[in-house]
């Protein structure tokens, strides 16, 4: 048996990085899996990848239109939806210090990181109810637990508008059986970031040697996170900050 058999997931951003590694790991385990992502051939390829039931969906989280037909199809499909992995995020090359963000990439970040999520629990949410309850997954980062001085405001004031959200929501619907938690990974492997200081070895070891395991996670140890949060091992696990970061946030001063 798997850890997932019978669970209907919606996974967004899942046409690459943690948002694939996770749909190819939660088919795996059993669960039937709407890929969703903003370039559908991408969500095709995950899809493609997996070794269960799964179809791919083309959404931008940022439009409530795209968000709705997500989870209709979802829905008609399946039956039903039980866990929403809200996952689909972005960190652009223009967000910086406050002093240098432009209000349009300000904006732009908050479209997809803050209001993505709002619009996926909003409208998901009452699908996980007509089940009786459910698990909502919402990724945040451990940069809405600590500051830096190498800024990108937008992204942080986003994934912090992630993390307050979540509590309040776990609060809102623990008795109806919905279990809403912030996974905050660490810095990870992931295209995204590999783009940003991939071409900058100077930026990169600035970073590095604030983290205590000295090096990046892999998708796969913040998936195994999600898949245990996604399941019902989880069941009492709800409004948690759920920090997958190698020890980074628990550093003060780290080995040399």
């Amino acid at each position: 048996m798997g850890r997932l058999d019978g669970k209907v997931c919606v996974i967004t951003g899942a046409g690459g990085g943690m948002g694939r590694e996770a749909a190819i790991v939660f088919t795996r385990e059993g669960a039937k899996v709407c890929a969703a992502d903003v370039d559908g051939t991408l969500a095709e390829e995950t899809v493609a990848l997996c070794s269960g039931d799964a179809f791919a969906v083309r959404a931008n989280v940022a439009d409530e239109d795209d968000v709705r037909a997500m989870f209709t199809a979802t829905a008609d499909r399946f039956g039903g939806i039980d866990v929403l992995y809200n996952n689909a995020g972005i960190s652009p090359a223009d967000d910086a210090s406050v002093l240098d963000t432009t209000v349009e990439a300000w904006q732009r970040v908050q479209d997809v990181n803050a209001k993505g999520v709002f619009l996926c629990c909003k409208h998901g949410i009452p699908y996980l109810l007509e089940r009786g309850g459910g698990s909502v997954i919402n990724v945040a980062s451990f940069v809405a637990i600590l500051g830096a001085a190498t800024s990108q405001v937008s992204y942080t004031a986003s994934k912090g508008a992630v993390l307050a959200m979540s509590r309040e929501l776990a609060v809102q619907f623990a008795r109806k059986g919905v279990r809403v938690n912030a996974l905050c990974p660490g810095p990870v492997e992931t295209p995204l970031l590999l783009a940003i200081y991939g071409g900058d070895p100077e930026a990169f070891a600035r970073r590095q040697v604030h983290w205590p395991t000295g090096r990046l996670g892999t998708p796969r140890e913040i998936v195994n996170a999600a898949l245990f949060l996604a399941s019902d091992e989880s069941s009492f696990v709800n409004g948690a900050a759920f920090t997958v970061d190698g020890g980074l946030t628990a550093a003060y001063v780290t080995p040399e």
